[in-house]
């Protein structure tokens, strides 16, 4: 039997970097809310720069639940799933804002109007053929004050290439229109990544230093970057990476409104007979609880999102909670590039020391993004952003690529490996990808996780669409790697992805309820007191990373509950 704790307003669960940031507005409504969150608080005494620790042993692995659980892979809806590797995600307070690179990108006013602005430019016939595409229920002029709003809620560094439609150079021209700069300027500038600014121009392309949710200055009480790295799996010591565990999360915790439940293991939605969600059930300590609640709000990632959907069945709802219309889980997709092969390596007859810094710190091209650029004849719609950073490690640059001017063992690999470990790196590829009709998530039949509860199963597979994008981008990347200099360039074959930290779908929103999950602002079709954070919400994925939009919508659902709660709540 269930311990039954003292109903709440909203229970939000997941704390990482949607549900961490709806807390905030909702509790500066005066709102009270259970954060229930499967991992803890992480202490960043012992976030360091240490090879092993993060990049190898890593905090991601390190966490029991998320280990347990890691999806199941198929390529096709008739093939057996399997398993491919670790969960990409975490459970922390905070999540995965604790070791993310931390790009803060918006998306382009085109990835909200990707179908209609397709038909409109190309003709109906570019579609990519079985894709579900559709348009997103709201336009990027709906959303950027929202942007706006997290960017300097958080902080992210950044220079603004559109401002009120002023356009400077220094920036990303090919951005949307914001209200004002960034609230912070960018990270600084490296020589290499000086050097493919300037091959970036030579070749009449527009380079700008890409935003991040990084202190380049003194911020709220944070200090800057000190650029010492490992930004990728990797905390923040000094706390310059704004995560929501250092950000909206403590600032909703001093409104006295969140309480917060760690290392609590949410097992189901409930729901009553009229189908309208009553609270969280959770394990806690060898116990189990349940947390009654006048709305739900679901942020617990794009695999986890589909699968607590799907397994909290009960009368109203016999196929999975919000699923009367059997959409939960269709119309996944995630990032193809370097999130899932396509990655372009080069080699250069000098040192670029990249061995320090961090990946956030770059130069990016976005000339070749979304529908920058005419595709006339070239068989694919979409693009992606091209982006070259710092930061390598000693054990990664040993197990370089040698080019196929040494063995990969050997005497002779060692003395290439001495000469060559600092001048190598590679790109970083953002490829747009869209959604079809046989990439979609649900429960694994065979696979399941300590509790007894199905697994999340994935079926994707290559898309010919995202194959010559990526193709394209690779080729544009080389372009640019031998402008700035280098002797050798290796692309790897495009094999689409798997799991991804950039994981789409499986409860979009739309204004159609046959064909989504969740409305245009986050609540759901069919439970209407059941609010849905996160990537998977969206249609589309553009061509850079998720999560500022995430946080964004995110930010943007809390503020439609509090304005509409007595409709919402019931």
């Amino acid at each position: 039997m269930a311990i039954s704790l003292k109903p709440v307003d909203v229970a939000v669960i997941g704390l990482g970097a949607a549900g961490g940031i709806a807390v905030l507005p909702l509790a500066q409504a005066g709102l009270k809310i259970a954060g229930i969150e499967a991992g803890g608080w992480m202490d960043a005494r012992t976030f360091r720069p240490d090879e092993i620790h993060n990049n190898v042993r890593g905090l991601v692995t390190s966490v029991p639940k998320t280990k347990s659980e890691v999806p199941t892979v198929r390529d096709s809806p008739s093939a057996v799933a399997r398993r491919v590797g670790n969960h990409p995600m975490m459970n922390a307070i905070g999540g995965t804002s604790i070791h993310y690179w931390a790009q803060s990108w918006r998306l382009k006013p085109w990835d909200f109007r990707t179908r209609s602005e397709t038909v409109k430019r190309y003709g109906a016939g570019a579609i990519p053929a079985g894709s579900t595409l559709e348009d997103w229920p709201l336009t990027y002029d709906e959303l950027e004050r929202y942007y706006d709003q997290v960017e300097y809620e958080i902080g992210v560094s950044g220079k603004a290439g559109n401002i009120q439609g002023r356009i400077d150079p220094a920036g990303n021209i090919f951005e949307g229109p914001r209200q004002r700069e960034y609230p912070m300027p960018p990270l600084r500038a490296t020589e290499f990544t000086d050097r493919m600014a300037q091959a970036a121009h030579e070749l009449g392309w527009h380079p700008f230093r890409p935003p991040a949710a990084i202190n380049t200055q003194p911020y709220q009480g944070r200090p800057g970057c000190a650029y010492h790295g490992f930004c990728g799996t990797g905390g923040c010591h000094i706390g310059a990476k704004n995560s929501t565990a250092i950000t909206t999360i403590p600032a909703a915790l001093k409104t006295k409104n969140l309480t917060i439940f760690d290392r609590a293991q949410v097992t189901r939605i409930a729901a009553g007979d009229d189908g309208r969600v009553t609270g969280v059930n959770y394990l806690r300590e060898g116990k189990e609880y349940f947390q009654p609640a006048r709305v739900v709000l679901l942020a617990s990632y794009t695999y986890e999102n589909s699968r607590l959907l799907l397994l909290s069945k009960s009368k109203a709802w016999p196929n999975g909670l919000s699923n009367n219309h059997g959409q939960v889980g269709k119309h996944y997709f995630a990032h193809w590039g370097t999130q899932g092969g396509g990655a372009v390596v080069a080699l250069f007859p000098f040192d670029i020391n990249v061995f320090y810094g961090l990946p956030a710190q770059g130069t990016a091209v976005d000339d070749f993004g979304d529908d920058s650029f005419d595709h006339t004849g070239l068989g694919f719609i979409g693009g992606t952003t091209l982006h070259v950073h710092t930061e390598l490690h000693p054990i990664e640059a040993a197990a370089m690529n040698t080019f196929g001017r040494a063995p990969g063992w050997g005497a002779r690999w060692k003395a290439f490996v001495r000469q060559n470990a600092a001048r190598w790196t590679a790109a970083y590829l953002q490829t747009s990808t869209f959604p079809y009709e046989t990439t979609f998530l649900d429960l694994d039949p065979q696979v399941r996780d300590p509790l007894a509860d199905p697994v999340c199963r994935v079926t994707t597979s290559p898309r010919e669409n995202e194959r010559r994008s990526v193709e394209y981008a690779q080729n544009k990347m080389e372009q640019w790697f031998r402008a700035a200099g280098a002797i050798e360039v290796i692309k790897a074959p495009p094999t689409g992805p798997a799991l991804s930290t950039h994981a789409y779908g499986g409860t979009r929103m739309g204004d159609n309820p046959e064909t989504n999950v969740a409305d245009r602002w986050g609540f759901s079709h069919e439970a209407p007191n059941l609010g849905i954070l996160g990537a998977s919400v969206m249609g589309t994925s553009g061509a850079r990373n998720p999560t500022l939009t995430v946080q964004a919508l995110a930010w943007r659902t809390a503020e439609h509950l509090v304005k509409s709660w007595k409709t919402i709540a019931g």
